[in-house]
C-alpha cells in the first residue's frame, strides 16, 4: 500500500557542489519560513566544525510541505570519509537528487555516492547546479553524468533521468535552459512527479529500522529511521531486534518526533513510510529493528564498507598532562570512544594490549581528524599515533592487500609534472590526463592510501595553493611495496622549562622551528624540523651568557623567524611511527612516543639489529 501524500528524498553530491545551500532555498520557498524571518546561511550545517570547514559531516533530516504533499529531505555528507552516513541514509528514501557542479562536472565522490544510490535501485533526479557561474558548461556536465551512469551499470530507467538546471545561490531551477529562471517550483513539482511514494502497510504491525543515533541530555537515546510498516503511537510497547534477530530489549516509545523545517516537533502518531525520531530505549543502536512485540524478523540492514585507516588514541602521559583539559583518564576516553563507535557505524573502536590505549579505525584522515577535534573541544587530553592503513588478506590467494584510492587532481599545466613525479614516488599509477580548460590539466591516479597520508600539504605547497585534489576509496589491491617516509629528522628538547628566544634564534640555522618563544617544553618534545635526515637533541632553554664586556651589535634584541605552527591534520600527517601528537583543548604538541633519550637510543639499536 502506498502513502501518496509523502515523498522521501536524499540530496547527494560531491563536496561543495551546493547541497546545503539548495536545502536553504527549499525551506525558504516552500513557505517553511516567513519572508522576513532571519535564516542563517547553510542552516542545516549546525555543527561548529561543519561551518568552519564548509562541509557537511552529519546527515540531517528536514521536511517541507508542497501543496498536499509532505517532502522529507535528507542532507547527506559529500566527502567519502563520511560515506557511512550516506549508505545508511539511502535506506530511508525512495529517490535522490544528484547535484553536479555545472563547471566541474562529476567528481570522484560524485561517483562514490552515485554507486550507492544506483545499487539500491533508486532513480535519480539530476540537478546541474551553479548554472550561473561564468565558466559553467551545463550540457557537457549533463553528458558526463550520463556517461558516469552508463559506466556504473545503471539500468534503462535510471539512465532516463530527468535533468534540471539550477542555481541554489540565486534560488531558481528550470527544466530547459531557455525557461524562466525565477523559483524552485520546477524542482518541487518534479520531486512529487518522479519520486515514488513510500511503500508500507499501515495496517501491519509496527516496524522501523534505526538509521542514525544521537544522545540527548533530556531524552537519552534518540533513534531516527523510516517506518517500514504499521503505525507508531506515543507510549506504545515495542521491542528491539538485532541484525541476527535476537531480542535486545523491550520498552515503550516515550517520545515521537517529526521533522518540520529545522525543528523536531512532538507528535502522537506516525504512519508507514514516514521518517521520524523516537526515544525510550536504552540499548538499541544503529541497524537494529524497532518493532511491535509480535514481530519476529528484523529488517535487513545495508552492509557498510569496512574502515581503511586506524590511529591509536591513548592517555596523555606528558609532563604537561592535566593542565588544560578536564577529561584525562582512560575511563573517560574509553566511554567517549565507545559512544562514538556505537552511533557511527563507519567507526570501529577496539581495545589494545596497553590498558590506556584504544585503536580507532575509520574511513580516512578527515573523519578521524574530525573526531579528534570534537573530543578536544569537549575538554579531552589525548595522545594520538600516526594514521596507518588496515591491510586485509585475499581469501583466495592468501596475498596481503592494501586499500587503494582513486585520486583526481586539477592543476596548472606547469605543475602537472611535479605532481605526477611526487605521486609516482608514493606508488601512484597515473590512469589518465586531459586538459580541463583555462590552462589547467586534470590527472587521475590509483594510489595506495598509505602513500597519500600527509601528501595534501606537500601538494598545496607544490602547486602554490592553486591545485585541487579529490580522493575516494577504490578497492583493495596487492601490496605495492615500500614507500619512503619523512626524509628530514626533528629537533627534540632535552630538558623541561620554557623556550628562550635566544636559544631558538641559535637553533634556526639547524632547521625550522615549530614553537613560539617562551612556550612550555619538556624532554622528548619535538620543537622543530632538522635540516638533515637525523634527529637532534637540543637545548631550547640555553640563555645568553651575561658578561661585563660590551661589543657592537651584541645587545640588539633577537629577531626570530615566525614559527611553523601546524594544524591538527598537518600534525597527524607529519609525525613518524615513533612519534605522537599531544592534543589538549588549548595546544597541539609533537613528541616522541618514548620521552627518555636513552630509551630511544636503545630501541633504535634493537630495531637496527633486526
Amino acid at each position: 500500500m502506498n502513502t501518496p501524500a509523502l515523498r522521501n528524498v536524499a540530496i547527494i553530491a560531491h563536496v561543495d557542489h551546493g547541497k546545503t545551500t539548495l536545502v536553504d532555498q527549499l525551506l525558504r520557498q516552500s513557505g517553511t519560513f516567513r519572508d522576513n524571518q532571519q535564516l542563517a546561511e547553510r542552516a542545516m550545517d549546525s555543527n561548529d566544525q561543519e561551518r568552519e570547514r564548509g562541509i557537511t559531516i552529519l546527515a540531517k533530516c528536514t521536511s517541507v510541505l508542497w501543496g498536499e504533499t509532505r517532502i522529507n529531505i535528507v542532507d547527506t555528507p559529500g566527502h567519502a570519509d563520511f560515506g557511512g552516513e550516506v549508505e545508511r541514509i539511502l535506506s530511508m528514501v525512495d529517490g535522490v537528487l544528484l547535484l553536479v557542479d555545472a563547471a566541474e562536472g562529476p567528481m570522484p565522490q560524485t561517483k562514490f555516492v552515485t554507486i550507492k544510490a544506483l545499487a539500491r535501485g533508486l532513480r535519480p533526479i539530476v540537478v546541474i547546479n551553479k548554472a550561473d557561474r561564468p565558466d559553467a558548461r551545463p550540457f557537457e556536465a549533463q553528458n558526463e553524468v550520463f556517461d558516469l551512469f552508463a559506466a556504473l551499470g545503471a539500468d534503462e530507467s535510471q539512465l532516463d533521468f530527468p535533468t534540471l538546471f539550477a542555481s541554489a545561490k540565486e534560488g531558481w531551477a528550470a527544466a530547459d535552459w531557455e525557461d524562466a529562471r525565477e523559483t524552485m517550483d520546477p524542482l518541487f513539482d518534479l520531486i512529487v512527479r518522479h519520486v515514488a511514494p513510500p511503500v508500507g502497510d499501515p495496517a501491519a504491525p509496527f516496524s522501523m529500522l534505526a538509521t542514525t543515533l544521537e544522545l540527548d541530555p533530556y531524552l537519552g537515546r534518540v533513534l531516527t529511521g523510516r517506518i517500514h510498516g504499521g503505525r507508531a503511537r506515543l507510549n506504545m510497547p515495542v521491542k528491539a531486534l538485532s541484525r541476527d534477530g535476537a531480542v535486545l530489549e523491550e520498552g515503550r516509545l516515550s517520545k515521537l518526533l517529526a521533522f518540520r523545517g529545522l525543528k523536531r516537533v512532538t507528535i502522537e502518531e506516525a504512519v508507514a513510510g514516514d521518517i521520524i525520531a523516537v526515544a525510550g530505549l536504552a540499548e538499541t543502536t544503529v541497524a537494529d529493528t524497532l518493532c511491535a512485540p509480535e514481530v519476529d524478523a528484523p529488517i535487513a540492514a545495508q552492509a557498510i564498507d569496512p574502515p581503511t585507516l586506524a590511529m591509536t588514541f591513548s592517555v596523555n602521559d606528558s609532563p604537561l598532562a592535566g593542565r588544560e583539559g578536564d577529561k584525562v583518564t582512560s575511563r573517560m576516553i574509553r566511554t567517549r570512544l565507545m559512544r562514538e563507535g556505537e552511533g557511527n557505524v563507519a567507526i570501529r573502536v577496539t581495545e589494545t594490549e596497553g590498558k590506556d590505549a584504544y585503536e580507532v579505525a575509520g574511513r580516512g584522515e578527515l573523519q578521524l581528524g574530525v573526531l579528534v577535534e570534537t573530543m578536544r573541544r569537549e575538554g579531552f587530553e589525548l595522545s594520538i599515533s600516526r594514521p596507518r592503513v588496515l591491510y586485509r588478506t585475499d581469501p583466495e590467494t592468501g596475498q596481503r592487500q592494501e586499500p587503494i584510492e582513486e585520486v583526481q587532481v586539477d592543476v596548472d599545466e606547469e605543475f602537472a609534472g611535479v605532481v605526477v613525479e611526487a605521486l609516482g614516488i608514493r606508488r601512484g599509477e597515473m590512469t589518465g590526463m586531459a586538459p580541463s580548460g583555462g590552462g589547467k590539466v586534470r590527472v587521475t591516479f590509483l594510489a595506495p592510501s598509505r602513500g597519500l597520508i600527509g601528501y595534501h600539504g606537500e601538494f598545496m605547497t607544490t602547486t602554490r595553493g592553486t591545485g585541487i585534489m579529490n580522493r575516494v576509496f577504490s578497492g583493495y589491491a596487492p601490496h605495492k611495496g615500500p614507500i619512503r617516509g619523512r626524509h628530514p629528522g626533528v629537533m627534540i628538547s632535552n630538558s623541561n622549562g620554557a623556550a628562550v628566544p635566544y636559544a631558538l634564534w641559535n637553533l634556526e640555522e639547524r632547521g625550522t622551528i615549530f614553537i613560539p618563544p617562551w612556550a612550555a617544553v619538556y624532554e622528548g618534545m619535538i620543537i622543530g624540523e632538522h635540516s638533515r635526515g637525523n634527529d637532534l637533541d637540543v637545548n631550547p632553554m640555553k640563555a645568553k651568557q651575561l658578561t661585563n664586556m660590551r661589543a657592537s651589535g651584541k645587545d640588539e634584541s633577537v629577531r626570530l623567524t615566525p614559527p611553523r605552527i601546524m594544524s591538527l591534520e598537518q600534525a597527524l600527517a607529519y609525525i613518524d611511527d615513533d612519534e605522537l601528537v599531544e592534543i589538549t583543548p588549548k595546544s597541539i604538541r609533537l613528541r616522541k612516543a618514548e620521552l627518555d633519550p636513552h630509551a630511544r637510543k636503545k630501541l633504535s639499536r634493537l630495531k637496527d639489529a633486526g
